[in-house]
């Protein structure tokens, strides 16, 4: 089992930008892909980024694409998702996500969830 717990939400103004990190305890993610996803009220969870096992490939929803920034640290069992120029539609709750598949952008191949972090972007 993999436990994940995420960190760095807040409140924030547009422009701003925030870090969020993910710990992952239990079991080593080196093997895992990794992900962040968002879930607005009343819309369907999202993906906002993924990174591969070893860091060698990412993905991005285009509404965040060139402004976010996903990265992970396998020796600390941490990953992380650098968000700049945020908007009022980037309010969610984000949540970190580890796949035993080796890379995968698909919110269906990922079996471990964190509590998620809310972050709210005032206009």
């Amino acid at each position: 089992q993999v436990q994940l717990v995420e960190s760095g939400g807040g409140l924030v103004q547009a422009g701003d930008s925030l870090g969020l990190s993910c710990a992952a305890s239990g079991r080593t993610i080196s093997s895992y892909a990794m992900g962040w996803f968002r879930q607005a009220p009343g819309k369907e969870r999202e993906i906002v980024a993924s990174i591969n096992w070893i860091g060698s490939a990412t993905f991005y929803a285009d509404s965040v694409k060139g402004r976010s920034t996903i990265s992970r640290d396998n020796a600390r069992n941490m990953m992380y998702l650098q968000m700049n120029t945020l908007k009022p539609e980037d309010t969610a709750v984000y949540y970190c996500a580890a796949s035993r598949a080796r890379e995968s952008s698909n919110v269906r191949s990922y079996e471990y969830w964190g509590q998620g972090t809310q972050v709210t972007v005032s206009s």
